[in-house]
């Protein structure tokens, strides 16, 4: 099996150095329409497709990302591994602007206003999500974050909230007396729904502010996130450039092949056949 590497992530991304064959292609899904044209390249020999979590000029919420139409595309696109790279605020005094979180757990504070799943509707599957982030891939990235120079923190808890607003400062108290290390708006349901599609899933979180909580620094502004993004795009770049080569010597295919093992639990003869065919691209190896 080939490995196709995806970026989530803001627009820019994709100008990677060294990334050949560079072509769009708008696509739909029985979900809808993703947030944007997926744009695909080659790095080397390895394919990757590109999208814009947001859409180019950044047009959705994090409420309003059609995030099953996103990963669906993907899947569809032949991608085996997301690189998700998310503007995230910290929690944790030693995780400073500009620093990578390499995070591998989440709590999730959003209000069940995104569909979090492919299933439903006649089809019934339960993933196993214990452990939501795929430790090989969190691997590379980790590997590849420090060949790019960056100071690198290895595990921690993402908390992700609805938003848009940022949070009060009460609710940023809660979150790090949780224990938990940054804070985000948008990696759930994404996680979700990649490992529903058996793809391999990490999180290259990129702190651009302390939230609200930290006595010594002004509240979380767009102003400052922007800033902060702008000033680490080349180095969201280059960590995902080194990732690459680790990720193509993968042997075998990716480590969440086959998550959706056992986890089907309709009967095939029970399932509604329009939704059996409209994930076929998800369940059509075990039904």
């Amino acid at each position: 099996m080939g490995h196709v590497v995806g970026v989530i992530g803001g627009s820019g991304l994709y100008e990677l150095d060294g990334l050949t064959d560079i072509r769009e292609s708008q696509v739909t899904t029985p979900f809808g329409d993703p947030s944007d044209a997926l744009i695909h390249g080659r790095l080397g020999d390895t394919q990757m497709v590109f999208l814009p979590r947001h859409g180019r000029g950044h047009r959705f919420t994090p409420s309003e990302v059609n995030y099953r139409a996103n990963v669906f595309a993907l899947k569809e696109a032949g991608v085996n591994w997301i690189i998700s790279v998310s503007a995230v605020g910290s929690l944790r005094e030693p995780i400073v602007p500009g620093h990578v979180v390499l995070v591998d757990q989440f709590i999730d504070r959003t209000r069940g206003s995104r569909a979090s799943t492919f299933f439903g509707e006649g089809v019934v599957a339960h993933v196993p999500f214990g452990d939501p982030v795929c430790e090989t891939l969190r691997g590379h990235l980790r590997d590849a974050s420090r060949e790019a120079g960056a100071t690198v923190h290895d595990g921690g808890t993402y908390v992700v909230m609805e938003g848009p607003a940022f949070s009060t400062r009460a609710e940023s108290e809660l979150y790090r007396s949780w224990g938990a290390s940054v804070i985000g708006m948008t990696n759930l349901p994404e996680a979700k729904l990649a490992r529903e599609a058996e793809i391999s899933y990490a999180t290259l979180a990129m702190a651009t502010d302390y939230d609200c909580w930290h006595p010594g620094h002004d509240d979380v502004n767009v102003e400052q996130v922007v800033a902060v993004i702008n000033a680490n795009v080349n180095l969201a770049k280059r960590i995902v450039a080194a990732a690459v080569p680790h990720i193509a010597s993968h042997e075998g295919p990716c480590p969440q092949y086959g998550a959706l093992q056992g986890a089907i639990m309709t009967a095939p003869d029970a399932m509604n056949p329009a939704t059996r065919d409209a994930l076929a691209p998800l369940i059509g190896r075990y039904v």
